[in-house]
């Protein structure tokens, strides 16, 4: 751990691979900064609402029920910190993630890439609805390796979580916060030190505001750029 000049402190990359190094080096890591902005002035929209694009597309997993199908829903997603590892997720009372998120104490959150979106939204529009979301939108379920919960095999990364603490929010919304206990992922996603490739799977966010699906697009910096930081991760 270390700490960024105004004293906030920083989970930092300690052993940066000769790859990412020469990448610093050459200036790729920070690309072209030219990117065109809106301009003129801020109007007030008529109705306000959370517009942050772009934010995590996550397939939450969880344990069914008692002789009941497992589940998957689709959640809003924050990290809460990096070192320890925690991660938020906000479930409304009307999926069926929620109870059984609050009986299990362990889910597992799936990202997906593009060729999956339409799976993707299909369990979406079915995270309040029971049965088998797994064949209804076609995905493969797997098991987690450290909790008892699914996964979903198409999504190359898996974030296993465990439940450590929840907030009611008026009027029907409930955040669960939880430890990161593992994390699985497939082979070239990750580089051999668990830095992220973001260009080697077509990873994808939900846009709040327009409610459409972007993949990443490109590069135009990193943390830490502004003091010469090549090593944050989170």
């Amino acid at each position: 751990m270390t700490r960024t000049p105004d004293g906030i402190p920083r989970r930092v990359f300690l052993k940066q691979t000769s790859a990412f190094s020469l990448l610093a080096g050459m200036g790729a890591v920070g690309c072209s900064r030219t990117v065109q902005r809106p301009t003129g002035p801020h109007l007030p929209l008529l109705e306000p609402g959370p517009m942050l694009p772009p934010v995590p597309a996550v397939l939450l997993t969880v344990d069914g029920p008692p002789g009941g199908p497992d589940e998957i829903s689709v959640v809003w997603t924050f990290v809460v910190n990096g070192d320890p590892p925690q991660i938020g997720i906000s479930v409304g009372d009307e999926h069926v993630a929620g109870a059984l998120i609050a009986a299990h104490r362990e889910f597992v959150l799936n990202v997906p890439t593009a060729d999956i979106v339409d799976a993707f939204d299909k369990v979406d529009m079915n995270s309040g609805s029971p049965g088998d979301k797994f064949e209804m939108a076609g995905l493969t379920r797997g098991r987690a390796i450290r909790i008892a919960a699914p996964t979903v095999e198409e999504a190359p990364i898996h974030v296993e979580c465990r439940v450590f603490d929840t907030i009611e929010v008026p009027p029907a919304r409930t955040i669960f916060l939880a430890e990161v206990l593992a994390t699985v992922v497939i082979q070239g996603t990750c580089d051999e030190t668990g830095r992220l490739i973001v260009p080697a799977a077509p990873f994808f966010g939900m846009t709040a505001g327009s409610g459409e699906f972007y993949t990443m697009g490109r590069l135009v910096g990193h943390i830490g750029q502004s003091v010469g930081r090549t090593d944050i991760k989170y």
